[in-house]
């Protein structure tokens, strides 16, 4: 399937529990808000009912974008994958050449990316150029901050 969402199993589970807090506690909690700002009479100059609003309509946009992912969601688990080397769920320790030091790295699918966490999608140019190497191999990203060298140390 084309429209077909790649996720790990474990970035899966955390989207499913994202969409169960968000249906259940977060809906409550902006309902009451509302009910409180109601409470409070002339809606028209009223900014906490406004503000009540906004995040019910931020919190039911993201309910839906969780619905429909998780409906088109595919999970891949590291073995589904039938090759060899670095795929999407692995792992990954490698060692920067240019910078001459260790980095681990997961292997995600686009929506459950974090680099700022070291979660890494298979189609950003890290992950790509990552995706099939074994332990041993060096390759090149080109990055929008320049061309980097790694080696591939361990694979998990």
């Amino acid at each position: 399937m084309a429209n077909e969402i790649l996720l790990t199993k474990e970035g899966h589970e955390k989207l499913k529990a994202e969409l169960e807090q968000l249906k259940g506690p977060r809906r409550v909690l902006i309902a009451e808000a509302i009910r409180e700002a109601k409470s409070h009479g002339d809606l028209k100059e009223n900014a906490a009912y406004h503000e009540a609003k906004l995040n019910q309509s931020r919190i039911e946009g993201r309910i839906a974008e969780l619905e429909k992912t998780l409906q088109m969601a595919k999970i891949v688990d590291k073995d589904d994958d039938n090759g060899t080397g670095a795929q999407l769920g692995a792992l990954v320790k490698l060692f920067d050449l240019n910078f001459e030091e260790e980095l681990m790295v997961k292997l995600v699918g686009s929506f459950e990316a974090d680099p700022a966490n070291d979660m890494i999608s298979i189609t950003a140019p890290l992950g790509a150029s990552l995706r099939g190497k074994e332990i041993g191999d060096e390759f090149e990203v080109i990055a929008p901050s320049g061309k980097q060298r790694y080696r591939v140390l361990a694979i998990d």
